[in-house]
């Protein structure tokens, strides 16, 4: 899959690693680049075609997908951390979930479908899931969310499998804290944004399944198999 002279939509296009991928797209050369947001009015960004996309909405998506019959590049990167979801027994972590789920998880499903043809008609292209170390393990402070990840991270299995008929490459980029807006309370050791965009272009232009974008992305990656598996 080639960047340049590509056509890529971007969801969550407004901030954080979305935006950063922006930047990154332009840069190596795609064609035209899709930058959507629940408010297209915050994407102020030179050279790209802003567009309204609320990944849990069915009209929205339904909308982009009408709008953007062009797109050879689908990066599903919208996400959201809800933190009335961090201790499973606590009041208020169900609705949590379901809100994780839906733009975690049901979002990028629903959008996939939406464009899997799109992509079909333009030969085959990518879809990238924007995923995390947590698809794999649960920590205090964020377990909802490790559900919703996992979820994911499953989901993007199942698309690889039914997209390599139509020729779709399907990568999941999994990375643990960056230095977005998300992590801004995490004093811990960060992945810049533009490390990770980085990484993300050259798996797909590599035709990589999977990007592992951090040691702690790598170390989980490789505790899955050990004995005292890491997610215990």
């Amino acid at each position: 899959m080639q960047i340049k002279d590509s056509v890529v939509l971007v969801t969550g296009a407004n901030r954080g690693l979305g935006l950063t991928l922006v930047h990154a797209l332009i840069t190596a050369g795609a064609r035209k680049v899709y930058a959507a947001a629940r408010n297209p009015d915050s994407i102020q960004i030179p050279g790209v075609t802003a567009i309204k996309l609320d990944v849990t909405s069915p009209t929205d998506i339904a909308a982009a997908a009408e709008a953007c019959g062009d797109v050879s590049i689908l990066i599903n990167n919208a996400g959201i951390l809800d933190h009335q979801g961090v201790h499973l027994l606590t009041e208020g972590s169900s609705g949590a979930l379901n809100r994780e789920l839906a733009t975690n998880v049901f979002g990028p499903l629903h959008l996939s479908q939406a464009f899997a043809p799109i992509l079909a008609r333009n030969g085959g292209g990518a879809v990238l899931n924007i995923l995390s170390v947590l698809s794999w393990i649960s920590v205090p402070g964020a377990a909802t969310y490790s559900i919703s990840k996992a979820a994911a991270w499953s989901m993007t299995n199942g698309l690889r499998h039914e997209l390599q008929a139509q020729n779709t490459q399907v990568t999941g980029l999994h990375v643990a804290y960056m230095d977005t807006d998300m992590a801004h309370g995490v004093t811990g050791a960060k992945t810049s944004p533009q490390d990770v965009a980085r990484q993300a272009l050259a798996a797909l232009e590599a035709g990589q399944p999977e990007v592992l974008a951090d040691d702690t992305s790598r170390q989980v990656r490789a505790g899955l198999s050990a004995e005292q598996a890491v997610y215990f």
